[in-house]
């Protein structure tokens, strides 16, 4: 499993929380590259409800990561 930014946009307006399936029902229905299906389907699940992309992508990228001064804009 490997994802990008742009594979991991496709989720970004995905109905959170979700359930795998969810989230699955969700790219398909969206037109998502196949690459977004398979890496979600890969994912061990246990029926769990997942709150963001961080949680199915521990890297992935959040506003603490950019490193500029929002007061100055």
């Amino acid at each position: 499993m490997y994802w990008t930014l742009e594979l991991a946009s496709y989720l970004s307006d995905a109905p959170w929380p979700a359930t795998k399936d969810e989230l699955i029902d969700y790219a398909i229905r969206t037109g998502a590259p196949l690459e977004v299906v398979e890496n979600l389907q890969s994912i061990e699940d246990e029926g769990e409800v997942y709150e963001s992309m961080e949680e199915i992508w521990p890297d992935y990228p959040t506003d603490e990561d950019y490193l500029w001064n929002e007061d100055e804009y």
